[in-house]
């Protein structure tokens, strides 16, 4: 199956489809630079976004606005408000049946166009839909057989709400340590469910505060005759559909605000002798007979908790794809600002818009490129995780598919990381480009940032999983298997040829050609690699220990090793995408610069280690990398608001006064102000200070 963007011409559709996709933007501020741009945004749009998607997303985006319970006020919300209009909007979701399960099968990529579309108007809403929809109702369908069936019909037609109860109070990413048990009575041919303690509390889990009815509950499943078969998932009737009230032996409760995604209910829960019936356990890896003999068509255990918990791999996935989603919408915010924002200029008199200043360049430009090259990779990486499912449903068993499998998910663990952390600095730096007004809630960008926070956490924290990136790549050298289906070991093959390089390039005219910061990637990840083996051995021979050696070469070795790798595969993957005969010759050239700053910006984050192995030999090394990025933030700067443009999803979505497609920053920000809830009353508590005055000094504190 052939996957694409859906890249078409303007002239490929009738002139009025096009306009309806991608309608002129309106006049204002912002003309100034649009009118500077050297290419035409529109083909842009068409060429990073790709026909389908925008076509898809017009669509889900159009109902949205026009129904009133999507549409949102300035003023302050509660808790409790802001978790019943999003229950509510879910139902509307429903409702709409956007992309029936026929259409995605039709067209895979649609799935993902939907998920961004929610999760840039409210990712509390999309995690909502997500987690009930795709974590139970996917899980059920992977894990499960066919008589999970209807609890999949059911969760489809909104009879039941469902979420994913894994972690527990004391354990996170230890997931085989889980302590909640599932023990099996042959006499009823039910599980009994348990919590042990307190610190095995499930918890965490996303929809269980209020409001799910079924839960996917991970446990440790125990036969009669006392053997633990390790972790197993259930799906667990655990409210009353009809009330919404907890079934006896089932504590379920809300675990209260969180720094963001408020409008999810997360929950926490504890089993006390609560009996499910057999036909409950997920037993597509694992079942138990009615007399209660275990049996798997895994012999190996390890690799039957593998497989417990493959249903989970995409889960990175779609998070590198959502922290993009973040960062090209902070980025949209900040360009607009700060092409409009006035401070300042050459006399008294005079001022110029903040984006003419090269620090304002420096701190936003590179973040800007790092939207087009992450979100290509998170694109294309996408259709090859599609490509993945396909060739699971099609009971692909083939080495080359294993391969598949264990480079993507060895990807994932690098690339959620980078995506999620890059959103993560391009918030904070786009908050404090906008000054103050930055820190305006109405501009959304304070939301964005404690919305973006927990992808650095949830399906793996970062910096954990980045080590499973690096036991790949070792093991992958090791064994001489370098051929990987995505190429993402190619540079494996010839390290030494890497390292006996040296940085050539004698001006910013050589150094801007993207070439350059790939070779120099090369050898660095060659470098890292040669010393993550070396500081393991060493490791090793003084512990004879490999879990001691391990957690010994991280900082500074295999943490670096996975960073440098997924940076090189992200810049690789994004050259090769736009010198290839389908991009547009019009737009290549400032594709090319993006490609240029995010390689050498990030290339630049690892000077200490160029010097240290020897790649750079000289400070005119540094002096030709700083001067190129320089010039290249100042030429982006031109078209920088254009760039934006392409990647920007509606007003409406984006939601934020000062990075409203017109430009009227001042003119939309105290609208929004006016907007706010009592704005304009007195406080309830004004008596307090006409009536009630204090007697100053009468609570004094006597000295010691």
């Amino acid at each position: 199956m052939a996957l694409t963007n859906g890249f078409k011409d303007l002239t490929d559709e009738p002139e009025n489809k096009v306009t309806t996709l991608i309608p002129d933007l309106p006049n204002g501020p912002l003309n100034i630079y649009r009118e500077r741009a050297t290419f035409n945004w529109k083909r842009m749009r068409l060429y990073t976004l790709g026909y389908d998607a925008l076509e898809f997303q017009h669509r889900v985006w159009s109902a949205m606005e026009k129904d009133a319970v999507f549409s949102k006020s300035y003023g302050y919300e509660t808790i409790e408000e802001t978790r019943a209009n999003t229950f509510r909007r879910l139902k509307r979701l429903y409702e709409y049946d956007f992309l029936p399960e026929e259409d995605v099968m039709a067209n895979p990529l649609n799935y993902n166009s939907y998920i961004n579309a929610l999760g840039m108007y409210d990712w509390s809403l999309m995690a909502k839909y997500q987690l009930s929809h795709q974590m139970f109702g996917g899980v059920c369908q992977g894990s499960g057989t066919a008589r999970h069936s209807d609890l999949t019909d059911q969760i489809n037609n909104f009879d039941y709400h469902g979420c994913f109860a894994l972690t527990e109070l004391s354990h996170g990413s230890n997931t085989r340590l889980m302590r909640t048990t599932a023990t099996y009575k042959p006499e009823t041919q039910t599980f009994e469910l348990n919590t042990p303690d307190f610190e095995a509390t499930k918890i965490w889990s996303g929809n269980l505060g209020k409001a799910a009815t079924h839960a996917i509950v991970y446990a440790q499943l125990i036969t009669p005759d006392g053997q633990n078969h390790g972790l197993h998932s259930f799906a667990v009737p655990i409210r009353d559909p009809k009330t919404l009230l907890a079934y006896p032996g089932v504590v379920v409760g809300d675990m209260g605000e969180k720094l963001g995604l408020n409008g999810i209910d997360n929950g926490f829960m504890a089993f006390s002798k609560y009996n499910i019936a057999r036909e409950y356990l997920l037993n597509k890896t694992g079942d138990v007979t009615e007399d209660g003999r275990y049996i798997s068509p895994y012999k190996d255990p390890r690799k039957r908790f593998g497989a417990t918990l493959g249903a989970l791999s995409g889960g990175r996935v779609g998070i590198t794809g959502m922290a993009w989603c973040n960062l090209q919408m902070v980025i949209t915010i900040a360009v607009r600002y700060s092409a409009v924002r006035r401070q300042f200029g050459p006399d008294e008199n005079s001022e110029i818009p903040v984006l003419e200043y090269q620090l304002q360049q420096w701190r936003l430009m590179p973040y800007l490129a790092a939207a087009y090259v992450l979100g290509h990779l998170s694109r294309s990486f996408f259709e090859d995780f599609v490509e993945l499912k396909i060739g699971l449903m099609m009971g692909d068993t083939s080495e080359e598919f294993a391969a598949l499998g264990r480079e993507i998910h060895a990807i994932s663990c690098a690339s959620k990381p980078l995506v999620s952390w890059t959103a993560r600095d391009a918030i904070q730096e786009s908050r404090e480009c906008c000054g103050g007004h930055g820190f305006f809630a109405v501009n959304r960008i304070g939301e964005l940032r404690n919305d973006n926070d927990p992808n650095c956490t949830y399906e793996g924290d970062n910096n954990v999983i980045l080590q499973q990136t690096a036991n790949y790549i070792l093991a992958a050298v090791k064994d001489g298997e370098c051929n990987s289906p995505l190429g993402s070991l190619a540079t494996f093959k010839d390290t030494k040829y890497h390292l006996s390089r040296h940085f050539s390039a004698q001006s910013v005219s050589e150094c801007r050609q993207p070439q350059v910061a790939i070779d120099a990637y090369k050898w660095l990840i060659s470098f890292l690699l040669e010393e993550s083996r070396e500081r393991l051995a060493d490791e090793f021979s003084k512990t004879r220990c490999s879990f001691t050696s391990k957690n010994n070469s991280q900082v500074y070795y295999c943490r670096s090793l996975s960073l440098v790798f997924i940076e090189l595969f992200a810049i690789e993957r994004f050259c090769k995408h736009i010198n290839s005969d389908k991009t547009p010759a019009d737009l290549r050239p400032v594709l090319t610069n993006l490609a240029a700053l995010y390689s050498l910006w990030s290339l630049e984050k690892h000077l200490g280690t160029l010097y240290q192995g020897g790649y750079f030999r000289s400070n005119s090394s540094t002096k030709i990398l700083r001067k190129t990025i320089l010039q290249l933030c100042t030429e982006l700067k031109d078209n920088s608001v254009s760039l934006v443009d392409a990647l920007a999803p509606p007003d409406f979505i984006l939601a934020s006064p000062i990075g409203r497609a017109d430009g009227q920053i001042y003119q939309n920000l105290y609208s929004a102000m006016l907007q706010g809830r009592n704005v304009l009353d007195r406080p309830d508590y004004w008596r307090e200070f006409v009536d009630d005055k204090p007697v100053i000094g009468s609570k004094r504190v006597s000295k010691l």
